[in-house]
């Protein structure tokens, strides 16, 4: 399978991220960057390039948009995606992962590891719909799904 060799977050208009937020973000793309599998389906109207692939996230016209070039910065695709699918499973994240930061101040192991177990659930559920979301555009793994889910998640905090 080839790979993501470079992802940026087009963060145009949204508001700044929290410091959190950011860090989020860091280390989902280090993650990312780390390990990953992103391949484009064959098709049978065109040739399908081969990767590795630069990719570009970004909300666009209440769409959440995948752009992906070569590493000479070739546009090969790009991919629009309804973000209608993700509202319900981001929200669900965002309120658990505040949920756990609280936790982790003030509450005993037991209590932290059993709302870290539900974090990792929905983080899981995420990344499920984005693998569906994908679905005949990209092929990726699941431990490529959920950071993607993190970055996914990073847009709509702005």
């Amino acid at each position: 399978m080839s790979k993501l060799v470079s992802v940026n977050i087009d963060d145009k208009g949204l508001a700044p991220p929290t410091p959190e937020i950011e860090q989020e973000r860091k280390v989902a793309i280090f993650d990312l960057l780390e390990d990953n599998s992103f391949d484009l389906p064959a098709r049978d109207d065109r040739d399908v390039p081969e990767g590795p692939f630069n990719l570009l996230l970004a909300i666009r016209e209440r769409r959440l948009v995948f752009e992906l070039s070569t590493e000479e910065d070739e546009k090969v695709a790009e991919f629009h995606l309804s973000l209608g699918p993700f509202r319900q499973v981001v929200k669900d994240y965002f309120q658990i992962c505040e949920s756990y930061f609280d936790a982790v101040k003030k509450m005993p192991p037991s209590q932290i590891e059993a709302i870290d177990m539900a974090r990792r659930g929905i983080h899981n559920e995420g990344a499920r719909v984005l693998q569906e979301r994908l679905e005949g555009k990209a092929v990726i793994d699941i431990d490529t799904a959920r950071r993607l889910f993190t970055l996914i998640c990073v847009l709509h905090w702005g």
